[in-house]
Parts: C-alpha cells; structure tokens; sequence
C-alpha cells in the first residue's frame, strides 16, 4: 500500500491516517507531496480528485478522506487499531470522533497544527467560539477517563486517540492549559514513539506555508516531547 500525505509539520489529516497505519504495524510506502508547491499542483491529481490528502492507494484503489481510510483498511485488516469492543463504548467512540471530524472549526482556523514551533498563546487572545471549543474536548477526554479509566480514552488505544492526537499536539505548540484530569491524555500522546518519529520528520521537512507560520513567527522553540 502507499499512503499520499502533505506536509507533516502543518497536515492534521496526513498525521491521523499515518499513525493509524504505523501503529496498526500495516507496512505501506509514503508518497510526500508538499502542499502549495508547484509538485503538489502537478502530482495530487493523479491521486486524489477531491485533491486533498490523505489518500491510501492499495493496488488500483485509491481511498480518500480519513475515515474512509479507517474503515476500509479495518475491513481487510481485523487487526489494524480499531474501535472498543464493547457496543455502548463503540457507539460513544464514534461518536466523538465524528465530532472531531465535522467539528471544532475555530479551533482548526486560530490554532492550526505547526508542530516544528512552541509559541505559548493566551486564551484571551481566542476567540469565545475556540476557547469553548477548546473546552469541550477537555470535557469530551474528562468523560472519558471517568468511564474507561485510560490509559487512553477508551482504555486500549482506538480510532478515537487516532482523531484527537493533533489536537493534542496544537495544545503544545500553543502552551493551551489543560486540567490535571485531561493532561492524561495529552501526556500519553506526546510519549508515544511514533508520535516521536512523525515529530522528528517533520522538523527535517525544508518547505514553510508563510500563511501558517506568520501566525507563529519565526519562533526559534521547536516543540520537543520527551
């Protein structure tokens, strides 16, 4: 299989799809393809008609969108991550990983992934829309560590710590404060040794989007995890 994926450093999508098959062990060849650059407009085409990325190619088949992605590899591969497998905890796992999917659209805009810079930003300095949203994840991980007890949201890693890993890492790059209760998640997150090889390709990535890192600056504090 090949997995098609921008750049590491800003694509929040590129790094679910790329942890769910590192950590399900699903050997696969990466196709890196820069976005807004002249290689992205003369390439994604020939992978993606929604011309955006991920995009797994297995054989002839090419599967676009991340979930898609998810569900497909999970029906040829049973033992690729997956979801909890008790029904109840399943329907909730979906649940909130649909929400990150169609949701927090503020917090997408206001604090997009860059995860070469640390750049502590106040909460003040948000909007009231991102700052609630911001709260609602650490209530969506809250409930969850109430009900499966961790170490991750569902007890055994998931589909659902796929989705919110990027979330977890925007936290970082932008020194969000989080509650005791919730860090939990976030900590397991930053130990996790393919988070620490995606972190390390990004940072020996050469190309900037300006429009993301203007919002940074030119920061000289990398993001390190542990």
């Amino acid at each position: 299989m090949k997995l098609v994926i921008g750049n590491r450093n800003y694509s929040s999508w590129s790094l679910r799809a790329w942890l769910y098959l590192t950590e399900s062990k699903l050997p696969f060849e990466e196709i890196y393809l820069p976005l807004d650059t002249p290689e992205w407009a003369a390439e994604i085409d020939k992978y993606s008609p929604a011309r955006r990325v991920p995009v797994l190619i297995d054989d002839d088949l090419s599967v676009w969108d991340t979930a898609a992605i998810f569900e497909y590899l999970l029906e040829e591969y049973p033992q690729a991550v997956g979801w909890p497998h008790n029904r109840r905890a399943r329907a909730h796992a979906r649940s909130i990983s649909a929400e990150m999917h169609s949701g927090f659209i503020a917090l997408r805009d206001e604090l997009p992934q860059n995860l070469r810079q640390r750049h502590p930003l106040p909460l003040a300095s948000l909007s009231p829309t991102c700052q609630a949203q911001i709260r609602r994840i650490q209530a969506i991980w809250r409930d969850c560590y109430q009900r499966y007890a961790g170490p991750w949201l569902f007890g055994e890693f998931s589909v659902a710590d796929v989705m919110y890993t990027p979330v977890a890492l925007r936290f970082l790059t932008y020194s969000i404060p989080l509650d005791n209760d919730v860090k939990i998640f976030q900590d397991a997150v930053r130990h996790l040794p393919s988070v620490k090889r995606f972190l390390a390709a990004a940072r020996a990535e050469k190309e900037s989007l300006p429009f993301i890192d203007a919002l940074i600056g030119q920061a000289d504090n990398p993001l390190t995890l542990g």
